[in-house]
């Protein structure tokens, strides 16, 4: 009998702040451009070992069903922000302490991944990132945008955690084609 080789596959986790995602590319005053959010899901399993790749949206909203179906097709768990029902005001869609805590539950419970990929230069992030480094269960943060990412980040962690999806090299990969 031969001897059997392992190879190690990565279980990585993504959390992406979806709204942050949009806003620092497609809405950007300089410099816009549009994500093609199929192509970004791929790029996130070849290349960073992505099985699950968490969506976090505002709230739902039944005008942009066809984007949640979308995104479901392309392989990404879509979260919803979670708002009472009765509001009848336009609900902030602010993500920031769902992702936190969803993923610091999943570490609590012991779930079975490696490595946590944040799509985010929000600041708001900046805690949790510094303890899944200490811990060893940060892989990167993917910065939309190079000239948004929090000050935080560009002073606090090593350029190996950090990479810019408006990178000409990242961008061509992941970026919407006619």
């Amino acid at each position: 009998m031969g001897e059997r080789i392992f190879l190690k596959v990565d279980k990585n986790y993504a959390f992406i702040d979806g709204q942050n995602l949009i806003y620092n590319t497609s809405r950007k005053k300089d410099n816009p451009w549009k994500l093609d959010l199929a192509r970004f899901r791929v790029y996130l399993e070849e290349k960073y070992g992505v099985k699950v790749a968490y969506y976090f949206i505002g709230s739902y909203d039944e005008r942009h069903k066809g984007l949640y179906n979308s995104l479901s097709d392309y392989g990404y768990q879509v979260v919803f922000r979670e708002h009472e029902k009765s509001l009848k005001s336009i609900k902030k869609g602010n993500v920031d302490t769902d992702i936190v805590f969803s993923v610091m539950e999943k570490i609590a419970e012991r779930e079975k991944f490696d490595n946590v990929i944040l799509i985010s230069d929000d600041g708001d992030y900046w805690k949790m990132v510094n303890y899944l480094i200490k811990k060893g269960r940060f892989k990167k943060l993917l910065a939309p945008s190079q000239k948004n990412l929090s000050s935080l980040y560009r002073q606090k962690i090593a350029d190996r955690y950090i990479d810019y999806l408006d990178k000409a090299e990242i961008r061509r990969k992941v970026e919407y084609k006619n």
